[in-house]
């Protein structure tokens, strides 16, 4: 089959037309197609991000999906802000919040069990995951934890100049990681997978025979379906939200609940990469798209939205709750615990989840 004619090419052209056209449709058909649509947008995500990286090799491919998750759930806070109830001061707090948990005990909690359950005990580069972690504490923790012992502002906000200070020492830190992970220490991400893959590329090299690929896409084009796919995703999930809205206030619900499901359709895709990731056995490679989405989820999403609201004069109240703290606290603890070996089990994909399904549970009967 043509690469151009491949369905994850087209889905989500179809994709963005429904959410352009969808208002125009009965509401429950509207639902029904965007649900439909939305699963197969996903879904072709992650295959324009496999061929990517595939194509430009790891850490690359891992760490291009993960900037471009975060570009498109900048923009859908941005969109969210400037809705017709006006900004939200907590819905930075409550969507960074939710995605960091979704991916740090939930994501790594199905990676963990799917992976040791198909495969045992499985092995990383514990190197690279413990940079991670270290970044990943320090940005959790300078971001959502310190604005509520500050007092240059009331309550959990930061004031301007602290916000301007924080966002520039995010971004610092995320570039950090991202030039140890790509150039000064890139074999601390890398799996014994790529390792022989590089060793065969240097072997094509010298003269031998390439190996047979599938038909795709050209690198370019793959790339531009994967921009569109995650900005269909979110184009399809912020027209679900008044409803799911709706839902959230008949059940009685905290409205944080809501930026759970849209964070969770956000960070789909990088779910199901990884996860199939960890299920081939390469435990690496998953692990770079858990906590390298974790990373760039913060260091770059608060840095991008502190400047946009300084220059719109917003107040962003970044400061957790004692709850969540707790639930953040024991989750990073946690992490640090399950890593600290280089190999893991079922076990630690158990524990994972089972905060994970504490921290839903909570969000919703708070």
């Amino acid at each position: 089959m043509n690469a151009l004619l491949r369905w994850q090419v087209w889905i989500p052209i179809v994709g963005l037309v429904l959410g352009l056209v969808g208002s125009m449709l009965p509401a429950a058909i509207a639902t029904a197609l965007t649900v439909l649509v939305l699963v197969f947008v996903v879904l072709a995500a992650v295959y324009h991000a496999e061929v990517i990286a595939e194509r430009v090799g790891e850490p690359y491919g891992t760490l291009i999906l993960a900037v471009a998750v975060t570009i498109i759930e900048a923009a859908l806070i941005i969109s969210l802000m400037l809705g017709e109830d006006g900004p939200t001061p907590t819905l930075v707090r409550d969507t960074v919040f939710a995605a960091v948990m979704l991916i740090i005990t939930g994501m790594v909690g199905i990676c963990l069990l799917a992976g040791s359950l198909k495969n045992g005990e499985q092995v990383f580069t514990r190197r690279g995951v413990s940079a991670a972690l270290a970044t990943l504490s320090a940005l959790a923790v300078l971001t959502l934890v310190l604005p509520n012992f500050t007092t240059s502002a009331p309550g959990g906000a930061y004031s301007t100049s602290q916000l301007a200070f924080v966002g520039l020492v995010s971004l610092l830190l995320y570039g950090a990681f991202v030039f140890i992970q790509t150039i000064k220490h890139r074999d601390y991400f890398l799996d014994e997978i790529h390792e022989k893959i590089l060793a065969e590329n240097a072997a094509l090299s010298a003269g031998q025979q390439p190996p047979v690929h599938v038909e795709r896409a050209p690198l370019g084009g793959t790339l531009v379906a994967l921009v569109l796919s995650l900005i269909v995703v979110v184009l399809l999930a912020k027209s679900l939200a008044p409803g799911l809205t709706s839902f959230v206030r008949a059940i009685g619900a905290p409205a944080a609940a809501v930026g759970v499901f849209i964070a969770a359709l956000v960070l789909l895709p990088e779910s199901i990469a990884a996860y199939r990731a960890a299920r081939a056995n390469r435990l690496q490679t998953s692990m770079n798209l858990a906590l390298g989405s974790a990373l760039a989820c913060i260091g770059l999403t608060i840095p991008t939205l502190a400047v946009i609201s300084i220059a719109m004069g917003w107040t962003l109240e970044l400061g957790l709750g004692p709850k969540e703290i707790v639930l953040l606290g024991l989750s990073l603890l946690v992490c640090t615990q399950s890593f600290s070996t280089g190999r893991t089990t079922v076990l630690q994909g158990t524990v994972h989840l089972v905060i994970f399904a504490v921290y839903l549970f909570t969000t919703i009967v708070p």
